[in-house]
């Protein structure tokens, strides 16, 4: 590709990077700060002209915008004529991650007879047919709309799903996280930058990993989630994770003793043990996640990479707002989530 076209996205994406909500604006927030205050701090950058214009009256109202904001976002660099093709193809496979997570919204209402909450983002969003997912009553309704959005390699493992079993929905989660991030490492072949992107995907897949061996041990299942590992990892070999199944939460950190992730892992468990909840385990994974990637993707330009850390950086900007916006809903003091929130 013209290197005239990368120079034009290293200038539009590092310079929408620079308008994004930093710590700096969080730092400027009273103890207890309520949400018009928040948005007044952050006016100064792109979400937070966005939400001026819009009518917030709830939490609910401003998760909704949010989201629609970051597809705004993802619209905009659709539209650009100069993005080159491997970006565009990266852009187009990292989408896919929130049609995972709408599938499983979906199949969680399915379960339980309430309706989904899904996130207007992704190809399922684009081609129009978000709405019919969420009216979904049973999974063949599912993969009917993954098959119409040629995300049918989705729909096949649905196929295996069984709405009352908790072990089925835990390996059906599983199953669609590693199709995705699969084929995310795939993307690695054959472009410029390549190797570096392939670091990028198995960092990206050892903390999935290490969620995955995680969850699984918490739930009881265990060594039965073999099958779940995904393969390409960066510094957890496929055969290690597999081990990992077998052994208690406590026994993680000392068993990685030999990589940067044992910190990580003694984090997790503390975490669990505090909290005994799954997601603050996962707020860990996320936030340490970040700080790895920044290392590799942050200082490339003139790069198809760049995007990559574009997405991320967009992504972690909606995760803190919508923690912070909902502290300031439910007059909860900032320091109390900040431990939560993640910056560069």
């Amino acid at each position: 590709m013209p290197d005239g076209n990368y120079a034009f996205m290293s200038a539009y994406l590092k310079g929408a990077e620079a308008k994004t909500v930093a710590s700096d604006h969080i730092s400027r927030l009273s103890k207890t700060a309520s949400p018009r205050s928040v948005l007044e701090i952050i006016k100064d950058t792109d979400i937070g002209r966005f939400l001026e214009e819009m009518p917030i009256e709830t939490f609910d109202d401003l998760d909704r915008y949010l989201w629609q904001y970051f597809d705004q976002c993802l619209e905009e660099l659709e539209r650009l004529k100069l993005m080159p093709a491997d970006m565009r193809k990266i852009l187009n496979t990292y989408r896919v991650k929130y049609d995972v997570i709408n599938i499983k919204a979906v199949l969680l209402g399915i379960s339980t007879g309430k309706k989904a909450s899904v996130i207007p983002a992704g190809v399922i969003y684009s081609r129009g047919l978000l709405d019919e997912l969420s009216r979904a009553a049973k999974v063949s309704d599912v993969i009917q709309v993954l098959i119409e959005c040629n995300l049918g390699a989705y729909g096949s493992i649905l196929g295996e799903y069984v709405a009352e079993e908790a072990k089925s929905k835990f390996l059906t989660e599983a199953k669609l996280d590693r199709e995705y991030y699969q084929g995310l490492f795939n993307l690695s072949k054959g472009i410029q930058d390549g190797p570096l992107l392939a670091n990028a995907c198995g960092i990206i897949m050892d903390m999935a990993n290490l969620q995955l061996v995680t969850r699984a041990i918490i739930e009881g299942i265990g060594s039965e989630a073999g099958e779940l590992v995904i393969s390409g990892g960066y510094m957890i070999p496929e055969t290690v994770a597999r081990d990992l199944l077998s052994h208690k939460l406590t026994d993680i950190p000392g068993m990685l003793g030999g990589t940067q992730y044992r910190d990580i892992a003694e984090e997790v468990v503390a975490s669990y043990s505090r909290t005994k909840s799954i997601t603050a385990v996962e707020e860990v994974i996320d936030k340490h996640r970040f700080q790895l990637l920044k290392g590799i993707l942050s200082p490339r330009v003139m790069t198809p990479l760049m995007i990559v850390w574009y997405l991320i950086v967009k992504e972690v900007e909606i995760k803190n707002l919508r923690l912070v916006l909902k502290a300031a809903f439910d007059n909860i003091p900032v320091e109390e989530i900040k431990g939560y929130l993640v910056f560069s």
